[in-house]
Formats: structure tokens, sequence, C-alpha cells
């Protein structure tokens, strides 16, 4: 069987690695601990987050022991990392709800329970909060100096551009790196993962475990994603892709990946699915038409771990019936509406703000324009056309497109 970490660096997933032999060693004497920390800024995880998520399954396919820490404490300070100014700060309540709202997902990916490399699920805020401020500088703050600090990207980058940092976000360092010296503690936890961005933080927390707990612990970062245009991952025009399916459908989750660019394919089927690599390679390898093959079999098998096999393929025959067929298929996203308002008549470009097609008139207007606005597949020809109960398909519905891969149904009731 391929190591945890070869199996890594060959998907692509590593980035840096503090002491990358001697982790090797620790990962084959014994069950390894290893944590990435999630902060509860959203109701939900979207893609960017998934890559930490993969990692975390790797280790436990590998025979080691995941930790999912929520951010729960830290989240009322905020990352500053890669942020121009400081976040909102959520109350309590809300840190709370967004807490059992991104839980869910881990479920889907880890094998949670009591056992040797079962998953565990902690929140920060259970020491954090807990910490009792003078005592915590003394015994910590001396192991940080300000000159070291201000050296760290996420510092630098507001100090560079004349933002303001509040003392409170300045913080956040010390209070991640304590999070890794009381998984250490308390866990036996040895291995912190995270984004590139998150090195320096990561860094802190292995040295503080050294100086405070004298052990040697570890840091593995993957690389920031970005699609080959640079556009950056889980973001659309229409919004984040969000992780759960109440924000975001199985089948719109699958036309994230089916629209995934061309040389992007063979990258995100090595991160995000587990066909085996010489598979990869076959489709990566292919070129014209066949590619989106491809593209298929990463939605499939990206929804198939999310979301489940009936699921994935439920979506896959729908996109198949809709785009090939012409047909609407049972997974499109449905929006009811009173059949007396139907037959009343309703306004098209109102009807596609309905169903979330369109966030503005403007924008709606300009699809209708251009051709690209669709009712029961013919394009739209008049901004101030009424649909009726008259539009109504076999089925009871109207199909609303915009372009070709986004659609939606109108149900009457």
């Amino acid at each position: 069987m391929v190591s945890f970490l070869n199996s890594l660096e060959q998907r692509g997933f590593i980035h840096q690695c503090t002491d990358r032999g001697a982790l090797q060693e620790a990962t084959a004497e014994s069950v390894l601990t290893g944590y990435i920390g999630f902060d509860a800024t959203a109701p939900s995880l979207h893609v960017g987050s998934l890559v930490q998520i993969m990692m975390l399954r790797q280790l436990q396919q590998h025979g080691h022991k995941p930790i999912v820490l929520i951010g729960g404490g830290t989240t009322k300070v905020g990352d500053p990392t890669g942020k121009d100014e400081q976040r909102s700060l959520l109350s309590d309540d809300q840190i709370r709800e967004n807490s059992l709202g991104i839980r869910s997902v881990f479920e889907k990916f880890l094998v949670f329970g009591d056992g040797p490399t079962d998953a565990l699920l902690v929140d920060n805020d259970d020491w954090l909060s807990e910490l009792r401020y003078v005592d915590f500088l003394r015994d910590f703050g001396v192991h940080f100096t300000i000159n070291r600090m201000l050296t760290f990207d996420s510092v630098k980058l507001r100090l560079d551009r004349e933002s303001p940092l509040t003392f409170l976000e300045f913080n956040y360092m010390l209070m991640q790196a304590y999070d890794y010296y009381e998984l250490n503690k308390r866990f036996g936890c040895r291995l912190q993962m995270g984004g590139s961005d998150q090195w320096g933080n990561i860094v802190n927390g292995i040295e503080l475990c050294r100086r405070v707990n004298g052990t040697e612990v570890f840091g593995l970062t993957t690389p920031l994603l970005s699609t080959s245009s640079g556009k950056k991952m889980g973001k659309t025009e229409e919004g984040a892709v969000w992780l759960n399916a109440d924000r975001v459908s199985p089948y719109d989750y699958w036309q994230y990946w089916r629209n995934t660019e061309d040389s992007d394919v063979g990258r995100f089927l090595k991160l995000f699915t587990e066909l085996p690599l010489d598979e990869i390679s076959r489709l990566e390898a292919l070129e014209g038409q066949e590619i989106n093959d491809a593209k298929k079999i990463l939605a499939t098998e990206a929804t198939s771990l999310l979301h489940g096999k009936e699921a994935a393929d439920s979506a896959a025959e729908t996109a198949r019936s809709t785009f090939e067929h012409g047909i609407a298929g049972e997974d499109l996203p449905k929006f009811n509406v009173p059949l007396d308002q139907l037959k009343a008549g309703l306004p098209v470009i109102e009807a596609f703000r309905t169903t979330d097609l369109g966030k503005t008139n403007g924008e709606i207007r300009r699809h209708i324009k251009g051709g690209g606005a669709k009712v029961n597949d013919k394009p739209v020809n008049d901004e101030k056309m009424m649909l009726t109960d008259q539009f109504l398909n076999q089925d009871g519905a109207i199909k609303l497109s915009i372009g070709k891969k986004r659609h939606a149904l109108i149900l009457a009731h």
C-alpha cells in the first residue's frame, strides 16, 4: 500500500512539509493523529475547503486518526489571513448555528467513533473561552516575539496596504498555535495540516509544542487552488458552491464539476475523487469532445463522495436527459407558483428571478437580449412576456433556462 505522504504527493496535495523524513517515519511506526481547523464563519463549508477535507479522509484511509477542529473560539476573533479588513464579528448564537451546519459535511467523508483511527470532532471554544487572559499571556505569550509576528504574510499584507489590523486579530496566531498545543496535550496530535496561507500559523504551533511540551510535531500544507483561468475554487458567477445540500443541490453540485475547464480535469480528478491514478492518466489524456466524458466522470465521482452514489447518478441522468433529449429531468430545481397566479399571468422576468436563474432584473434583461433566456427551450424575445398556465407541459411544469447548463422548473399548485 502506498504510504500516506506518498499518496498525497502523487495526487498533488503537498505544498510544504516540515521534516518530511521524520514525518514519514512517524506515519510508519504507529497511528498518527492529525488535525485541520475550520472556523465557523458561515452555515456551510464550500468547495474551497474540499482539499483539506479530502486530506483528512486520506489520513484516515491510510490507518491514521483525523481530528476535525471546529473554530468556535477562533471565529470570535476572525482569521486575518488574506483579508484586507477585519471580518464582521459574529454573535455566539450565529457561531453555534454555523458550527452545526458544517459538522454534517464531515460525516460524509470520515468515520467517527471511539476506535483508534476513528475521527474526532472537537471545538476549540472548549478551551479558548476558558482561558484566563493574564495567565495565558504569562505562560504562552513569552514564546512569541513581535519581531517574528510582523514577518507573517497575514500581518505584512495589512501593514503594506496601510489597512488597520486590530489587536484582537493580532492575537489570532497565538490562539491557533495554542490549539495545536492543546490537541497535542489532550489527544497526542502530532500533525497539523492546512492551506499554504496557514504556514506561518502552523509553524508557530510547532514551535510552541516544542518549547512547552518538548514534543516533536509536524506541519503540512496544500497549494492554494485556483482554476487554470485564475478563478478562485468554489466560486461561480452565481455565488459560492456550498457543500450542504440545502444550499446547493446535488444536481447543481454535479454541474459545477461538469463545467470544469479542460486543463483542470486531471488535477481535479486526483484531488477530488478516489479513482486509481492510472485511470486518471487515461482520462486526462482524452482530447476534443471526449474530454467531456472525463468531466462527467469527475462530476459523478465528486458528487458521490458528498451526496452518495444514488444522488450522483440521478444528477448525471438528469443532465443527460435535459441536454441530450431536451426534456426536464427530475432533479432540476423546482419552484411552486399558485395556479391562480399563473392563470393571471406571471411576468417572465419575475419568473427567472423567482427561480434564482437571475439575481436582478438587469441581469435577466441582458440574457434575454443575448438570446440566452429560454422558456420550454424556446428563446424569450420579449422581456414583457407573461407566463400563463398555457405554458405548462404535460408534466405540469414550465422549464426555464439560462444558457445551456442552468435550468429550473416552475410547478403550478
